[in-house]
């Protein structure tokens, strides 16, 4: 049985992500594997290799033949160069790491401790309420002012 080291795609269209997988080299593109030996997302930023270096080893040294895509994949990851024993220096980025979305959570809570209680959103009704609140202010605020000028008026008259 010829068995080949390739990848099995996975993930939805437009974002494909492949596992490294080690099959017979009649099956399928994403039938039964022997087994899954690593994974490849290259929509990340970097892209993500994992590969189990042992197992990788072990699938090589026994006669597995790997597709020209695999070879690459196993060249950054410097499975490769120790299989055929060479100096070559891998050359994987190493990913970022995941931001913690809890401690940014509670970071995010204690700041807004300190902030007012009322929020950026309010419902309509109490948006009506304080327009109508504020529209009684704004007139007797105006009246008093009024109310001088009419009486001048007033005592101009009369006079």
């Amino acid at each position: 049985m010829a068995v080949k080291i390739r990848l099995k795609r996975m993930g939805k269209i437009r974002n494909a992500q492949y596992r490294i997988v080690v099959m017979d080299s009649r099956a399928k593109r994403d039938g039964r594997a022997i087994e899954e030996i690593g994974i490849y997302q290259p929509k990340n930023e970097p892209s993500v290799v994992q590969v189990n270096s042992e197992r990788a080893q072990y699938w090589l040294g026994v006669g597995a033949q790997a597709s020209e895509t695999v070879e690459k994949i196993l060249k950054l990851s410097g499975d490769w160069q120790k299989f055929k024993g060479t100096d070559e220096p891998s050359g994987i980025k190493p990913q970022a790491e995941k931001a913690d979305k809890l401690a940014a959570f509670n970071k995010a809570l204690a700041e807004s401790d300190d902030e007012p209680a009322s929020g950026a959103y309010s419902s309509s009704k109490k948006k009506k309420a304080e327009a109508a609140e504020d529209t009684p202010v704004e007139a007797e605020a105006d009246a008093p002012a009024e109310a001088p000028a009419e009486a001048e008026d007033a005592a101009s008259d009369e006079a």
